[in-house]
């Protein structure tokens, strides 16, 4: 018998505490402010040189003294579903992702998906039904998850934030401007939508 939700959780440390909401701030004010806010936990972050997102992986599975899986999503998955899912296990965490895409791309999926995990995102079908349904070993019941992967405009703009300036330091893309950043990432509360499927590729996940 699978655990409750919440004591699958148990173990994973967040590092990331929760954004303020200040009334009356403008689109520029809220993005400086996310910005440093994640700069000062990516600097907590031990960011591996050269980078790659699997030493990254491997370093946050030995400061949280958890295990930190990376998994190809099993294919094909139906048009529309996320590139990209968190999952917190009795024993560790999973990472899925696209591999039917571009290097960098595959990169960028999963330290969005690092993002929602150190900040502790909670998405819309994180519940116990959803823990007890899901077998790593079994393909069919990934795909049948990933449509109930689902968290705020809020929670990606913030992952997003945490991958792009990751990406940043690691030297995979340029400082983003406030106009490039913001319109292009996080006001859309996700960017980089890249075609693979026609019509859907880059889903919030």
């Amino acid at each position: 018998m699978s655990p409750p939700a919440d004591r699958m959780r148990l173990g994973y440390k967040v590092i990331c505490p929760p954004a303020p909401t200040i009334p009356g701030d403008s689109t520029e004010m809220r993005w400086r402010r996310l910005r440093r806010r994640c700069r000062k936990v990516i600097g907590g972050i031990p960011l591996p040189e050269p980078f790659s997102a699997e030493e990254l992986c491997s370093r946050l599975a030995g400061e949280r003294d958890r295990p930190l899986h990376l998994l190809p999503f099993p294919t094909p998955t139906a048009p529309g579903t996320p590139s990209g899912m968190w999952l917190v296990a009795e024993r560790g965490d999973y990472i899925f992702y696209d591999s039917q895409t571009s290097l960098l791309h595959q990169e960028h999926i999963i330290v969005h998906e690092i993002g929602h995990m150190v900040c502790g995102h909670r998405s819309a079908g994180d519940d116990q039904q959803l823990y007890r349904m899901i077998d790593i070993a079994d393909p069919e019941s990934i795909r049948q998850a990933l449509p109930r992967i689902r968290y705020s405009d809020e929670q990606e703009q913030e992952a997003e934030m945490m991958a792009s300036l990751i990406l940043e330091a690691a030297g995979r893309i340029p400082v983003p401007t406030l106009p490039s950043g913001m319109l292009s990432g996080l006001e859309s509360a996700m960017g980089l939508r890249t075609a693979r499927h026609p019509g859907a590729s880059w889903r919030r996940g």
